[in-house]
């Protein structure tokens, strides 16, 4: 789950890490002239979304005045970045920063374990920097036993040219991101740019990654933050299908997909794809699918508006095809949404299931080229 950057640094600043002053906004009326002139111009206006490079689309602007700060507001809201819709803008005081640093735990799945990275290349095109010149990225892997040591922080701050008399507010700021990174079991926590100014180190831009499997532990604390926004990102459907159990996720294309397994639904995906169509969504109802999981599965891709037809690949192991069979025949009986639908089915009892499947109307096949080719010609047509 990503988190956005207010929200990231509001828990960097519960954890003693210094932030610019700041402000979010969600319409015109959120800016209030008091507020502004207590913080003091020149300011930025961040648009608040889950993706990086927000910079270079044109999503961050600085301004001078209260006049630009107005005009930006109602620029960046409503507008699209990276495909996403702004909704939140954040506003805060502009810092001048003599040098930016790039500081960030992460899990290295190489070593199984969490990794301090630090780099002088702090700012806009740090992936690429580090890309070019590898060797300006330092790496300490974390024995997770152990945890992470103050020499092991002194010694990067030595490499990356911080200042003596702030080194101890650097070892700090990164001992805090670190425990931000174990208490919230987050897959990435980073400041870029790690500042220096006048007024020492401040974090002008961060991100939090929180593993969605620690939600389940993590949701509690993470509302203190934003509320009912811990599902951010997730459409009412996947909402639904994670509250049922199954692995579904939206895409942007017209093909409904589903499989019973990720390595065969994301192989039908691929398949898809070579046959010049796009999915709709990706999802999976595991192996030993009951008939009741199926229905919810088949319902689920109905009600998507999104999608134009769907496409079942169905390898019957310790799945019965049968099974499967009656399912999709339920969910077709009860949702009020009908759409095309084309069956590849193989494996146990699947020749019952085929003949349930066809005494219904529905295209049932044992060959995966020949219900590709028939679901091509549905979408043409």
């Amino acid at each position: 789950m990503k988190i956005l950057e207010y929200e990231a640094k509001t828990i960097l600043k519960d954890y003693g890490i210094p932030i610019p002053k700041g402000f979010t906004a969600s319409s015109l009326n959120d800016v209030k002239e008091n507020i502004v002139r207590e913080i003091g111009f020149p300011l930025v206006v961040k648009v608040q979304i889950p993706i990086s490079g927000r910079g270079k689309a044109g999503g961050i602007l600085k301004v001078n005045n209260l006049k630009e700060l107005l005009n930006a507001v109602s620029k960046l809201l409503g507008s699209t970045i990276r495909g996403v819709k702004v909704s939140k803008v954040l506003i805060e005081k502009c810092m001048d920063a003599k040098k930016e640093y790039y500081v960030a735990f992460t899990i290295d799945y190489s070593l199984r374990n969490a990794a301090f990275l630090a780099s002088t290349e702090g700012g806009v095109d740090i992936e690429e920097t580090i890309r070019k010149k590898p060797y300006l990225l330092y790496k300490i892997p974390i024995n997770p036993f152990i945890g992470l040591k103050d020499y092991e922080v002194r010694n990067i701050a030595y490499k990356l040219g911080i200042p003596k008399n702030l080194i101890k507010q650097f070892i700090r700021i990164v001992k805090s991101m670190f425990k931000v990174f174990e208490d919230f079991d987050a897959e990435l926590v980073e400041i870029n740019p790690l500042a220096l100014t006048d007024n020492g180190l401040w974090a002008l831009d961060a991100r939090i990654i929180v593993d969605d499997n620690s939600l389940f532990r993590q949701k509690d604390k993470l509302m203190k933050y934003f509320s009912e926004e811990v599902f951010r990102g997730i459409t009412a459907g996947e909402k639904k299908a994670e509250a049922l159990g199954l692995s579904y996720v939206e895409l942007n294309g017209n093909v409904g997909v589903i499989g019973n397994g990720a390595g065969l639904t994301m192989a039908t995906m691929d398949l898809i794809g070579l046959h010049g169509m796009k999915p709709a969504c990706f999802l999976d109802i595991g192996g030993g699918a009951s008939k009741a999981r199926v229905k919810e599965a088949v319902t689920i891709l109905l009600e998507n508006p999104k999608v134009k037809a769907v496409f079942m690949n169905i390898f019957g192991g310790i799945t019965r095809c049968d099974e499967v069979a009656l399912g999709v025949i339920e969910a077709l009986g009860e949702c009020k949404l009908r759409k095309p639908l084309v069956i590849r089915i193989k494996g146990t009892r699947d020749v019952e299931a085929r003949k349930i499947l066809k005494q219904h109307g529905v295209n049932a096949f044992e060959d995966i080229e020949a219900a590709l080719l028939e679901l091509r010609s549905i979408l043409v047509n």
